[in-house]
């Protein structure tokens, strides 16, 4: 493939690469989408859905590569990497290939093909989420991936949890406003701190554009304080809804706590905050390993049959020597 001034110069008509199984190689053009969709399917789950989204246009700022493998002249399928300035320390890959062409190399070439282009890249690890299970799965460990971090989305039955006595257990449930710079700093301490497996830069900013602003879908929050003698109103746990009207489904919620706490005193946070999101509804969490205090929580009641994961993503890496 092109050096990085080669693609910035000539960012759509570099010359063709041809694979072993014939199929031709450029890089991403406006229009791919919906030319890849035709072929494709419509996707399995919400997490691929979101990748998808990453196929665009190769760019140095920010910093990503993106190609498309043609049969015939037709986009069949195409691949990417790209650098976060979330998550600094590794480049995201995916790939995705038609079904009609697996099994033939497709993929694992393409990877090459991206990987020669790291060395134009600051940042020389790799990384990529997949659904467990799945062919791509065993695709990354057969190409130099291994598993890092393990997320689910668990859904909590209504009055899964007895309901915490909140006046003797010295606490209060606030509405408290998505804009609000209090609730922004623990947002964005949580995401840090549960994500140390793979270092992440949230800022207040970021935190407001990423999980908190209108564009993000969050339609409210609640926060849990500490209301007992010395506990000084502190937050305890917050929630984030991102359900902006009650339907069927459960409603979809970014849980956290304060992360000053020990461990016990964040479980017990996140099941008395989670006990009182499911009150009368269902809601769904997302979990990752990381989450300890939470999924301990989570864990527990999927054992006892009172909540369920409707999808567990693995996240692998494949990090510079």
């Amino acid at each position: 493939m092109s050096t990085e001034r080669d693609v910035a110069a000539h960012p759509v008509n570099p010359a063709r690469l041809t694979l072993d199984s014939g199929l031709t190689v450029r890089p991403w053009a406006d229009g791919d989408d919906l030319k890849l969709l035709q072929v494709w399917g419509d996707p399995e789950s919400s997490m691929h859905h979101q990748d998808r989204s990453l196929l665009r246009p190769s760019s140095n700022e920010p910093w990503s590569r993106c190609i498309v493998a043609e049969d015939a002249g037709l986009p069949v399928a195409a691949a990417t990497i790209f650098r976060s300035s979330l998550h600094p320390d590794r480049l995201s890959f995916y790939a995705e290939v038609a079904p009609d062409h697996r099994r033939r190399g497709v993929g694992a070439q393409m990877l090459q093909i991206l990987e020669a282009e790291v060395p134009n890249c600051a940042v020389q690890s790799l990384k990529a989420r997949v659904a467990k299970r799945s062919a791509a799965q065993c695709f990354l460990k057969d190409n130099g991936f291994t598993k890092i971090q393990a997320s689910r989305q668990v859904v909590v039955q209504p009055g899964a949890i007895s309901l915490p006595d909140l006046d003797s257990a010295g606490l209060d449930l606030e509405d408290l406003a998505t804009g609000s710079v209090e609730l922004t700093k623990l947002v964005a301490d949580f995401y840090n701190t549960v994500h140390s497996w793979d270092r992440a830069e949230m800022t207040i900013g970021k935190a407001q554009q990423m999980l908190l602003g209108p564009e993000t879908g969050a339609s409210g929050a609640v926060v849990l304080r500490d209301t007992s003698e010395g506990g000084g109103n502190g937050i305890l746990a917050f929630a984030i809804s991102y359900t902006s009207e009650r339907t069927d489904e459960p409603a979809d919620v970014l849980l956290g706590w304060n992360t000053a706490l020990q461990d016990p005193d964040a479980e017990t946070a996140c099941r008395a905050m989670l006990a009182l999101l499911s009150a009368h509804f269902p809601v769904k969490v997302e979990v990752d390993d990381a989450m300890v205090p939470l999924k301990t929580v989570t864990d527990e009641l999927i054992a006892a049959g009172e909540a369920e994961y409707d999808f567990e993503a693995l996240i692998y890496a494949k990090d510079a020597a």
